[in-house]
């Protein structure tokens, strides 16, 4: 099964056997893929769509709004709790990442980097909310209502006493650079990190 390439870094890091929680699970690829690797958990989605593809490729999923936390699950209860390109979307990604660390032994939160360099330009210059290939919807349709840089990400795990295990900062393609090796914040168009808490 091919992966969408942020879920393939994903999937490379979460080891065989592990109990996963991936909010916004969307139709279940990833779940579906780690599944070889007798890797076993649950989605978390709102989207009856997409709930329905998990139903289909026999994944376990629970509806429910990201919104409102994750009451249903106990401390600790999962190896890892995944959140791919969801975090900008919620209302308070603060108090998810909270109930993240809480819930997971370990999480994986992937975002668009708003500090991309073709944001900058076109905030700068242009006066217009930014569109690329990573936020490709204009400010009046997108779901993206929290953006951040990796800066302010990483500013957040250092509040919140949370330890960054490793990262991936890629662009569209997900592909690594120099330029991105030297300016992640400048020239990563995507992150993601894995983190604990400390």
């Amino acid at each position: 099964m091919n992966l969408r390439p942020d879920l393939q870094i994903i999937a490379d890091w979460i080891p065989s056997g592990a109990r996963v929680l991936d909010l916004g699970s969307g139709d279940g690829a990833l779940l579906k893929a780690l599944q070889d690797r007798e890797v076993t958990g649950y989605g978390i989605e709102i989207d009856n769509g997409q709930i329905a593809g998990c139903i289909e490729s026999d994944i376990n999923v629970i509806h429910a709004d990201l919104d409102q936390g994750l009451p249903q699950f106990d401390d600790q209860s999962f190896d890892f709790v995944i959140l791919s390109q969801t975090l900008q979307a919620v209302k308070r990604p603060d108090f998810l990442v909270n109930e993240i660390i809480r819930v997971g032994k370990q999480a994986i939160i992937g975002f668009p980097n708003f500090g991309h360099w073709q944001c900058r330009l076109q905030l700068a210059f242009n006066g217009i909310m930014p569109i690329s290939k990573t936020l490709p919807n204009e400010w009046y349709n997108t779901a993206n209502i929290h953006l951040c840089t990796i800066k302010d990400f990483e500013q957040l795990c250092t509040d919140k006493h949370i330890h960054i295990e490793q990262r991936s900062i890629v662009d569209h393609a997900h592909r690594d650079s120099l330029g991105i090796k030297l300016a992640p914040n400048v020239f990563g168009e995507i992150a993601l990190y894995q983190i604990k808490k400390s």
